[in-house]
């Protein structure tokens, strides 16, 4: 064996371990528990059993569709504006992107959360202009509005990272042969960021559809989602084969959207995500 082949494999031992153990085995546990009793026996009761559950997936779907549509239309245009930019000032309007990352999820639902509760400073101002107050903690708007606060990054940073990688003789010679500027953007700069794009609607979809902490607080345990079920699943032993049940959909869901990811994105293209 060289030298050089035996260091890369002892290099990549600790990432085979940790996947291994942290990723590949957990999985395992969930397949397992989702067709087993909770004797140990092998039944599909757990897996037909979730068209209770029916009502609990629509809506979170919809709202993590939601919340996707409405970071890609605030996240295209942003990315386009970030990457028209001088290189200095891209640098500064990046890291003012991804300084909320940098902060703890929970730390940033409760900050939003002491904004639109009926005690928080928006309607803390509309009572001081003498408005009456909004009820915001516990509606839908609220929980959406949470996702894409939280997620938005995850859809600008890809779309910016292509958009800034494009060949810059393709705009010009769209503007050589006469095109304007929205056919420059229609014709030239969207078909070519179609790579950042999927990648920032599988980033946002994903932890969008199995969130629960976002819908506990800002929901104000009105709205049940997936995310939500699971977590009480697990909370007892007698329901634990029904929560792995769940995941295990959840499992398949997220493979399916990384498989249109795949599909739509070529891994040769240039996109992808600034870390």
């Amino acid at each position: 064996m060289k030298p050089g082949s035996f260091f890369k494999k002892a290099a990549a031992a600790p990432h085979i371990i940790w996947s291994v153990m942290f990723i590949v085995f957990p999985l395992l546990f969930v397949i397992y528990f989702a067709f087993t009793d909770n004797y140990g026996n092998f039944t599909f009761d757990n897996l037909t059993g979730l068209s209770v559950y029916t009502n609990t997936f629509i809506l979170s779907i919809g709202f993590a569709l939601i919340a996707t549509v409405v970071c890609l239309l605030i996240g295209y245009p942003l990315a386009y504006f970030i990457s028209r930019t001088d290189p200095t000032k891209q640098k500064i309007l990046v890291l003012l992107i991804m300084l909320p990352m940098w902060i703890n999820l929970l730390i940033r639902t409760y900050s939003l959360m002491s904004l639109l509760d009926n005690g928080g400073l928006i309607n803390g101002l509309l009572q001081t202009f003498g408005l009456s107050k909004i009820k915001m903690v516990g509606t839908s708007g609220a929980v959406i509005l949470g996702m894409i606060y939280d997620f938005l990054p995850y859809m600008v940073l890809p779309i910016y990272t292509t958009m800034s990688k494009l060949d810059k003789r393709y705009i010009e010679a769209a503007y050589d042969l006469g095109c304007n500027n929205r056919q420059v953007i229609s014709k030239v700069v969207m078909p070519l960021t179609v790579p950042g794009v999927i990648s920032g609607i599988t980033m946002v979809f994903v932890p969008s559809i199995s969130t629960f902490y976002i819908s506990q607080k800002l929901g104000g345990g009105t709205f049940d989602l997936i995310g939500d079920t699971i977590e009480r699943q697990f909370q007892n032993e007698i329901t634990y084969n029904t929560g792995a049940a769940i995941s295990l959909i959840m499992m398949v869901l997220i493979l399916i959207s990384l498989a249109v990811m795949n599909k739509f994105a070529d891994s040769d293209e240039e996109g992808g995500i600034i870390v």
